[in-house]
């Protein structure tokens, strides 16, 4: 790699690391104040446990070369990742750490304000080791099954957002819904959630355009059409809300922006900015719509996870194979990618699902752990029960 592409390179990781903290903020000022520093732990940790696993075992087993479904332990403790900037292994190896972590952080936004904090930590190694890593090691690898065959997620569509999507439904069931919430709860901090999501995004500009490995012309584009994916998405959300409502909300424009994100990140490398319009548009209808829907079933996947995440990222992946441009989409008479890329889908969806809920149904039933945290916990919150901390102190703590 030239001295251009690893500074690039090195910045854009940082900007995903960077992401983790907007997502701490996006979420924390969503729940009430009794569990913001919960919510935001619940990320923050995740820089730390995360890094620690990438690099003992979790780059290993999702970029080792082991074979289709998984990866082998050539490279445990980043043995033999060399540092060397020709190579970029050790770059490349940092890059994707920072999407593993988040990964995670994404799913929390489901179980917030009632998961114990303990049983998280456990989890983050278990869901990371077993389901993170072989499914990074499908899409991404170059013996995965699904590369072989021909799937396209430039940036984590499948990966990262499906995944995570897919797994909040998982938690959010087995966790049981929150107590004394049936009518939801009004965000305590709607100037965090804007600039959560305002940090998102800029973040994503390094986990979209940085997904090229190199400082060129594929850079600027997945650059603009991230951008426009947003923005479009963004401007659906707040003209839906004041149909709907008469109101144009903040939380709804950030929720919007961050949806439009999730929907152009496997799109990013492959399309043109109409496409990307036509990513924004229909990321910004149909995730609107099913955080409506998700409403009327009174399903408690506390901060819209599957909505934005879950459904944001199967649309992008479909929305790939759809507006692909250089005759590989849809739109330009192929429909090979679409095909590969419903079946990249329908894995994932199937795969994470399973794991995670055994996962979690193990965790339930070791003594010490179990995922909820008691009653009394809830009900004082998880700041003070957890953690021994207040994020405010007075009338804010409610």
């Amino acid at each position: 790699m030239d001295s251009g592409s690893v500074a690039w390179m090195l910045m854009a990781s940082a900007l995903v690391l960077f992401m983790t903290p907007g997502l701490a903020f996006f979420y924390g000022g969503l729940v009430r104040g009794k569990n913001v520093v919960s919510t935001v732990m619940y990320s923050f940790v995740s820089m730390g446990v995360v890094s620690v696993v990438w690099v003992l075992w979790g780059y290993s087993l999702a970029f080792g070369e082991g074979g289709q479904f998984i990866g082998n332990f050539d490279f445990v403790g980043f043995k033999d990742v060399s540092s060397d900037p020709e190579d970029g292994a050790m770059l490349f190896a940092i890059f994707q750490m920072m999407f593993a972590i988040i990964t995670p952080a994404l799913i929390t936004g489901a179980i917030a304000e009632r998961f114990k904090f303990t049983t998280y930590l456990v989890f983050l190694v278990a869901w990371i080791t077993f389901v993170y890593a072989p499914i990074a090691h499908w899409v991404w690898a170059g013996d995965g099954w699904l590369f072989e065959m021909g799937a396209l997620d430039f940036a984590g569509g499948t990966v990262v957002h499906i995944n995570a999507g897919i797994a909040a439904v998982v938690a959010a069931f087995l966790v049981g819904k929150r107590r004394g919430v049936d009518r939801g709860v009004e965000p305590h901090n709607v100037p965090f959630v804007i600039l959560g999501a305002g940090i998102l995004w800029f973040g994503w500009f390094g986990f979209n355009a940085g997904s090229g490995l190199a400082a060129d012309g594929l850079a600027i584009s997945a650059f603009l059409v991230t951008n426009v994916a947003a923005a479009m998405a963004l401007v659906v959300w707040v003209i839906l809300g004041h149909i709907h409502t008469g109101k144009m909300s903040g939380v709804g424009a950030a929720t919007g922006a961050v949806a439009g994100l999730v929907a152009i990140t496997p799109a990013s490398g492959f399309v043109g900015p109409m496409g990307a319009i036509a990513i924004g548009l229909g990321a910004g209808v149909l995730t609107f719509y099913a955080v409506r829907i998700r409403h009327m079933f009174g399903f408690d996947d506390a901060l819209e996870v599957m909505a934005v995440h879950g459904i944001g990222g199967i649309w992008g992946a479909i929305a790939t194979g759809i507006f692909a441009v250089g005759g590989i989409g849809l739109v330009d008479g192929d429909a090979e990618v679409l095909g590969y890329n419903v079946v990249a889908t329908l894995a994932t969806i199937a795969y994470s699902f399973v794991v995670t809920f055994i996962i979690l149904k193990i965790l339930d039933v070791i003594p010490g752990l179990g995922l909820r945290a008691d009653e009394a916990d809830e009900d004082a919150g998880l700041d003070v029960a957890l953690h021994g901390e207040r994020a405010y102190v007075g009338d804010g703590a409610d």
